[in-house]
């Protein structure tokens, strides 16, 4: 089998990358970017002769097609939506079945700060995803959407939860990936980068959709902050989360629900930052006048307190899952839960981040290449992997000593 990951020189690419290294079955991983130099250093980090760089730019259609001919599967790993789209559009037009970890539901496209987002001639936004849906069935591609952390292992576990219960009536993901206790304490927000901080902050910012009441209405991002104790898997720990829009497709494939939200878990104090940082408009895209220049607050902001914020030697992260999934079955009330608590990999120096986001990206990957996943089209986790395949993934989460609890009240 041959796999292409698109992103593969940042670092969920990176453990994409490095995990399928390790299966005698995958004879070539292919991995894009720009910089020579950077592709080297990640095939030499992941010590295997299978990972062949290919520097590209993915703008170039005619190049990144014929490029994704080449291979049974892809994986992709870019932060930004504008690259996300690009590739999932190629993908289509070359036939290549893929996976990507971006939080998004390529198949409802988000309304807000489009990112460059582009758009085919002739077709609003809201008319793409379906388009794009309709043109990857008719291809026979399987494009699996959103299959990292959250989005992806979170889908899959709600997901089934549901088909649990007779009835399901409300899901609340709760989700998030912080420093170490230890390393959080160094730091101001109590948070520590794993992964693209602009795509965190846009997070922080955006109007999203929940269901409420059964009814889908748009909120802010970061509302209805909640705290909760994580005493599970050993841990006794307090934590709190808020509003964020990581599974945008429950609201596509499981509209039937009376409340449904997926919250973002940080240690405590974090969302409270955010907060005054979003009053004093440091959050905002808009330019403003300073100094007699523009400047972009969010970029300004970004700039002085990305270093502060970055891994230092030593700093290790978790990644942190409460998922709870409550309806009826047999005619009484049922609450499910589902706890992970993973932490860095100090051997092999994956961050828990790279391991839960960029692990099932891999898994998924091999899957498509060998044809496990049947279903045509944009699909999401928690339509993709039920049944057989929802105990394989578990399993082949725990080869990777990454453990799911499951608590059936």
């Amino acid at each position: 089998m041959k796999i292409l990951i698109f992103g593969g020189s940042g670092k969920i690419g990176a453990a994409v990358a490095w995990d399928l290294a390790k299966d005698d079955e995958i004879k070539t991983i292919g991995i894009v970017g720009r910089h020579k130099k950077t592709l080297e250093s990640i095939k030499k980090w992941a010590k295997s002769d299978k990972i062949v760089p290919h520097i590209l730019d993915i703008n170039n259609e005619k190049e990144t097609v014929a490029l994704m001919k080449k291979y049974d599967a892809g994986a992709v790993t870019l932060p930004d939506r504008k690259t996300s789209y690009k590739v999932l559009h190629y993908s289509v037009k070359a036939g290549l079945s893929s996976v990507d970890a971006l939080e998004e539901f390529h198949r409802t496209p988000d309304p807000y700060e489009i990112e460059g987002l582009e758009i085919p001639r002739g077709l609003k936004l809201e008319e793409y995803g379906e388009w794009l849906h309709e043109k990857a069935h008719k291809n026979q591609v399987s494009f699996l959407d959103g299959m990292g952390f959250a989005p992806g292992l979170s889908n899959i576990t709600c997901g089934e939860g549901i088909r649990m219960l007779d009835v399901a009536e409300k899901v609340i993901a709760r989700v998030g990936g912080i420093p170490s206790k230890e390393a959080a304490l160094k730091r101001p927000l109590r948070y520590m980068i794993t992964w693209a901080f602009q795509h965190v902050l846009r997070e922080y910012m955006i109007k999203l959709k929940v269901i409420k009441d059964g009814k889908i209405i748009e909120v802010d991002a970061g509302t209805d902050l909640e705290k909760f104790k994580f005493n599970q898997m050993g841990k006794n720990e307090d934590l709190e989360c808020a509003i964020t829009p990581g599974m945008p497709s429950f609201l596509f494939t499981r509209p039937h629900l009376k409340e449904f939200s997926e919250k973002t878990v940080r240690w405590p104090g974090h969302w409270g930052g955010v907060a005054t940082l979003k009053e004093c408009g440091l959050l905002d895209i808009e330019p403003v006048n300073f100094k007699a220049k523009k400047i972009v607050p969010r970029e300004f902001l970004s700039s002085l307190i990305t270093p502060k914020l970055l891994p230092k030697e030593g700093d290790t992260d978790v990644c942190v899952m409460y998922n709870t999934v409550e309806g009826k079955k047999g005619g009484t009330m049922k609450r499910i839960e589902y706890f992970m608590w993973d932490e860095a990999d100090r051997e092999t120096g994956l961050s828990s981040m790279m391991r839960v986001t960029g692990f099932p990206v891999a898994i998924a990957a091999r899957w498509l290449a060998k044809g496990k996943i049947k279903e045509k089209g944009i699909v999401a986790p928690e339509d993709a992997i039920s049944g057989k395949l929802y105990e394989e993934f578990l399993n082949e989460l725990k080869k990777r000593n990454i453990r799911v609890k499951t608590i059936d009240a």
